[in-house]
């Protein structure tokens, strides 16, 4: 019994440790000083000043610009991918999936500096395609991971009772296993959308003069301090990047959704 207790004790420490800074930013972008160190009253202020900060509102729709071109174009050599890499043999193919998921092991430091020379050797201006590009690269990774998760727990008899009743390759994979591993591609996509929001490094090496996204700019407004704008902003991400991871976590761990889609 002491020890169970012991083991919920050393839980809850645990789950405070990870989460009372983010509780402490939630509470306080509803605080109506300015100033983070004392609690003056409650307040949506801050919220509604969001809206009419021209810069921020830029920088938000570049990160979403950027976000859903990157899982676009991810989730299509993502998709092929994992079929090849799931579907066929062929030499060199453990190398493949090792260079393939290579980016989600490479720190993004290093990831920032090679993406930065490779555009400064091939004589490309920085901008928002660069950082598009550079995101790209790690998207492919995560959705290609778990489109292969989802197509190891296919079960290939669909398949063949298609070709035996005289379907074609493409209608068999349009109408049999698109459908099924959708779940796993939109949950792909939805992870890879939150890495590419949220990215920070190799975005700073990558992005142009002008071009800033909404880590870019809660970071160079924090120079000036923290203020509550950027308590509200970190809020708002927070709300949408849980909902998404959330809601991303639930189509892997229940492929009977998959029936949805059929």
């Amino acid at each position: 019994m002491l020890y169970k207790n012991l083991l919920k004790l050393f839980l809850i420490l645990v789950f405070i440790f990870l989460y009372l800074p983010i509780i402490v930013l939630i509470i306080f972008s509803f605080d109506d000083s300015r100033f983070t160190a004392t609690w003056c009253g409650f307040t949506f202020k801050w919220y509604l000043k969001l809206i009419h900060d021209s810069k921020l509102i830029e920088a938000l729709l570049n990160s979403l610009k950027i976000a859903s071109i990157s899982v676009i174009v991810a989730a299509i050599m993502g998709t092929f991918s994992a079929y090849a890499l799931t579907r066929f043999k062929f030499k060199g193919k453990t190398l493949s999936l090792g260079l393939i998921m290579l980016p989600i092991v490479i720190p993004e430091i290093a990831m920032g500096v090679s993406s930065l020379v490779l555009f400064n050797t091939l004589g490309l201006s920085l901008s928002i395609n660069t950082i598009i590009v550079s995101h790209i690269v790690f998207c492919v990774s995560y959705i290609t991971l778990v489109v292969m998760a989802r197509l190891e727990d296919f079960d290939l008899r669909l398949e063949e009772a298609a070709y035996d009743l005289g379907a074609t390759p493409i209608t068999v994979f349009q109408k049999i296993t698109l459908p099924i591993i959708f779940p796993g591609i939109f949950a792909g996509c939805l992870l890879a959308f939150i890495l590419s929001l949220d990215d920070f490094i190799i975005t700073q090496f990558t992005a142009g003069v002008g071009v800033t996204t909404i880590p870019l700019k809660i970071y160079s407004m924090v120079k000036f301090g923290v203020c509550p704008e950027i308590n509200a902003m970190s809020t708002i991400l927070i709300i949408v990047t849980t909902s998404f991871a959330y809601l991303a976590n639930n189509l892997i761990q229940n492929p009977q959704r998959s029936n949805t889609y059929r």
